[in-house]
Parts: structure tokens; sequence; C-alpha cells
């Protein structure tokens, strides 16, 4: 070890970072500057004495450590955070000189330039803010440092809330939905508010936690999602809400539950807010939930209480469900099967009837009512020989799979107070 250090001190100047960090990777609870000044204490009581000047690998990069830790702490100023990562790309200059000096001297024990910067700054960060600790899993700030751009650049991430939400109006749609004359750049037709409805599930939702975090934007993830005309009843739809680049990450949630039902006007309530963390959203979203549905339907003719009860029962069973000509337009256009798993009926009149239906999810119910000129069969229509419509349509359950978990922990901690 002493007769590299010997050849490193003389090699050129170097600094006590870049001599400690040729033998980084050798023992524990030490410096590599400190490691360093002890090395060349002991070459230079050996007689070997380096050159004096700026160190030849890093160019004094470790010496302006706490300047690009403070252009860090003001590049995210009040935004509030527990954990954080750095991350340092170097300049051309400094990759030759790190594999220039990775080839002259070869070993398993050098600890990489960029990495011994990362950690360098991370801890002068964490030392001027006097908060903070390092996550390589979840940060709240990540820093990504330029040294040839002469750059900072701070993303902050998402805080996720999980729940459940019921809509019991209808005529609003889950998320923002663009006019369809003008796609979002306001015309006359939308009022110059470039939107297709006025508001939305997710706008009415994240209303509050944006004004609570303070966040740029909310998206709102569902388990799923409901036509435009039907309601969500019954325990709700479950849903991942998330908070782009907030700056209040802790959040009580049950005062924030409490003021965004009484800021909806009745529209939508939500329940069982909880914190989350961005691999629910895929949980979510990929979940084959089960739904029922209740379904007022009206005939073009008269059917008989028999006929109604025969179709029902031959309805239950696997169906085949070209994508629907309502949506075609943003769908693919595919054969899926799905499956009717319970079916029962009310007959209220002899041209209607109340349908409670239970189904794999991603089957369209409408369609299987109607038939949809024979793209979903067999169909409710089909069944009877009589032209079906749906009038209204409410979702009463949606039914996660229990092979279906939810992550938990450390975004609790983040988001509660």
């Amino acid at each position: 070890m002493l007769a590299r250090a010997r050849q490193i001190v003389l090699a050129g100047p170097i600094c006590d970072d870049c001599l400690g960090r040729a033998f980084g990777m050798v023992g524990h609870g030490i410096a590599n500057h400190e490691r360093g000044e002890r090395l060349r204490a002991e070459t230079e009581a050996g007689g070997a004495r380096g050159l004096a000047g700026t160190c030849w690998v890093c160019g004094g990069l470790f010496d302006e450590i706490d300047r690009w830790a403070e252009r860090a702490l003001a590049a995210c100023a009040g935004h509030e955070f527990a954990t954080y990562l750095f991350g340092v790309r170097l300049s051309p200059r400094l990759e030759v000189m790190e594999e220039t000096f990775v080839r002259r001297f070869p070993s398993d024990a050098i600890e990489p330039l960029g990495r011994a910067i990362n950690r360098g700054m991370g801890k002068a960060f964490e030392r001027l803010a006097g908060r903070g600790t390092v996550s390589f899993d979840r940060p709240d700030l990540s820093f990504v440092i330029d040294l040839f751009r002469d750059d900072v650049a701070v993303r902050v991430a998402s805080v996720f809330l999980l729940g459940r939400y019921r809509k019991l109006i209808r005529g609003v749609p889950q998320t923002h939905w663009p006019c369809r004359t003008c796609r979002g750049r306001g015309c006359e037709t939308c009022g110059g508010s470039g939107k297709q409805y006025p508001e939305s599930v997710e706008e009415l939702v994240a209303a509050e936690p944006l004004r609570e975090s303070r966040a740029e934007r909310a998206h709102l993830h569902g388990a799923g999602r409901e036509d435009v005309d039907a309601r969500m009843l019954g325990a709700g739809r479950p849903f991942v809400l998330e908070l782009v680049a907030p700056r209040q990450r802790a959040m009580d949630l049950e005062a924030l539950t409490k003021s965004i039902n009484a800021s909806t006007g009745g529209k939508v309530e939500v329940e069982g807010l909880e914190a989350a963390c961005k691999g629910d959203v895929a949980r979510i979203k990929e979940a084959r939930a089960r739904k029922r549905y209740r379904a007022l339907v009206r005939f073009a003719e008269p059917i008989s209480e028999a006929a109604l009860g025969q179709a029902m029962e031959q309805i239950v069973g696997g169906i085949e469900q070209r994508t629907p000509a309502r949506v075609s337009h943003r769908r693919a256009d595919l054969v899926r099967r799905r499956q009717v798993l319970k079916a029962s009926v009310t007959r209220t009149s002899a041209t209607e009837a109340e349908l409670d239906l239970e189904t794999e999810g991603g089957l369209y119910i409408k369609e299987l009512v109607s038939g949809d000129d024979g793209r979903t069969r067999p169909s409710l229509a089909g069944l009877l020989g009589v032209a079906s419509h749906v009038e209204e349509l409410d979702v009463l359950e949606v039914l996660l799979p229990p092979a279906v978990p939810l992550e938990r922990g450390e975004g609790s901690r983040k988001v509660s107070r």
C-alpha cells in the first residue's frame, strides 16, 4: 500500500482525497482525505515528496464540494424533504483523467471519482441543510450535478395518496377531458376552457391536496373508470392520486379527507386516504378487479318475465366482446373474452327492468345489453330478440383481487402528520 502510494505521490500533484480514494475500499470508518493525509505523511517520512499544485486527477474538485452543495440547497429552497440523493456527471476532462489514473494505478481498492464526489456532496448538503438522510431507493429530492455544463438540476419526487372515491352524480368524467373541437386549446364550443366537461373527479379530488401540498399538478390513477354518465357508488373505486413536485410532503390525511369532501359540493366523496408509493400506481391500474353493476334497461317491445329470466340465466358465462363502436376511435380494435359471474333481474314494467350484474373487469355493460350491432355475443338484446338499451348505469362495487398487495411503510411516515 505504501509502495503504491509512493508511486502516486511522485506521479504528479495529487490531493489527499484522490490519494486516499486510491485505497478507498480498504477498511472502514476513515474518510478518503484523512487516509490520504496519513499516506502522504508516511511517504514523505520515507523520502518521497510529491509536487505541489492542483490535483492532476480531479482538478481541485473536492475543494468545490461545499460550493456545489450550497447551489443544490438553493435549488430546492422551499421544498420539504426527509431524504435525498446526489448524482454527478463528470466533465470529459475529468473522465479522461480518471481513466488515466485507474489505468496507471490499477487496483480493486480504488473508489471511483464519481462515487466519492456523490458521497462528499451528499454529506456537505446534509450538513448545510441541517436535515435529511441519503436514500438510494425513493429519495424525496434527487440532484444531478453536471460539472461540464456547470449546472444543478433537482427532481422532486411525487407524493402518492391511495384511497377510494364515490361519484354521486352523472355527467362527470374521471379525468380531465380535452375539448373534442379544439383539443384543449380553447374555443367557442368549450367557452375557452379547453375542456369537454367543466370538471372531473380528478379535479374535484385533487383541489385540496394541491392546495395543501403546493404541488405543481396532480394525476388521478384509477382502478379502471366508469362512463361519464355512470355513478360510482358503494365503497368507491380505488385510486392513487399523484401530487407532482410538492413543496409540502407531510399532510394530515384525516383532515385532508374531510376538506376534500366538504369542497366537492356533494358530487364526489373520498375515503380511506393513506400514503402510497409509485409502485401502487401500476398495481392499481393493472389489477383485474371484479365489478358489480346496477343497470336500468329499457326494451323496445314488451318482454315477459319468463323470457327475461331465461335470458338472464343464459347471459352468465363467457362473453366475446369486440371493442365497442363508441370507443373504437381511441381503443385498439380487439375481441376480448370476459365473464359474467352473476346476474339477477327485477322486472319493473313490461318494457323496463333493473339488472344486477357481477362481471370480470373490462366488460362493457352497455354493449352487453344492446349487443352493439353484433360486436358483443351473447347479449341481452340478442337473447331476447328485442332491442335493449341501458337508460342508467351505476357501479356498485369494485372488488380488487386479494393478490394485489399495496406497499406501505416509508411513504406513510412521509405523508402522515
